[in-house]
């Protein structure tokens, strides 16, 4: 079997989960998730453990399997906490900030980026005060927090994609725990 597919889903006390044929619906204090299953994958609920199925040993069907265990946990979890990544905007002169439906983000292109925040998601930003203690070109802080990690993902990505950090002095907008590799500059002539 697959080792992550015959994994059980302990479900936290405050989710709900409903089976309905193939789709499986996930409600918790957060919000409500639904996902509708691929053909041979079954679910199975004993109190408070669920249980993916499926219906032969087939490669295709052995790869099922693990994917909707794997997309059921991401739901339990992301309606129970939720998820949240943390971006950083570094470089002079760059800032972020929401306005309304929209993250407007200065990034030192000609034209201010405008992106539109999905249905679902939270997002923060936060100015960052120029002191010892933090990074002296670090302007801002972007927080996406939602119930669908997908989703939460896919906009940190196009978030990050705007500017990504380059490697000779390190501005961009980068994920909170990435490391960035600074190269020595070009060596001046003698």
């Amino acid at each position: 079997m697959s080792r992550i597919g015959k994994a059980p889903i302990k479900l936290p006390a405050d989710v709900t989960v409903t089976i309905d044929g193939a789709t499986v619906n996930v409600k918790g204090q957060l919000g409500q998730l639904s996902y509708e299953m691929l053909e041979g994958i079954t679910a199975e609920q004993n109190e408070n453990v669920l249980v993916v199925k499926r219906a032969d040993e087939t490669r295709c069907m052995r790869a099922y399997h693990g994917l909707s265990r794997a997309l059921i946990q991401n739901m339990v979890t992301g309606v129970s906490t939720g998820y949240l990544i943390t971006l950083q905007v570094i470089g002079t002169g760059y800032s972020s900030e929401v306005r309304g439906p929209w993250l407007r983000m200065v990034l030192g292109y000609s034209h201010d980026i405008l992106l539109q925040i999905p249905e679902g998601l939270k997002v923060e930003t936060q100015a960052v005060p120029r002191s010892k203690g933090t990074r002296a070109d670090l302007t801002s802080i972007i927080r996406i927090n939602g119930i669908d990690k997908q989703l939460v993902g896919q906009f940190a990505a196009e978030v990050r994609g705007c500017r990504p950090p380059e490697n000779y002095k390190g501005k961009g907008v980068r994920y909170h725990d990435e490391h960035v590799t600074i190269k020595a500059g070009k060596a001046g002539s003698k």
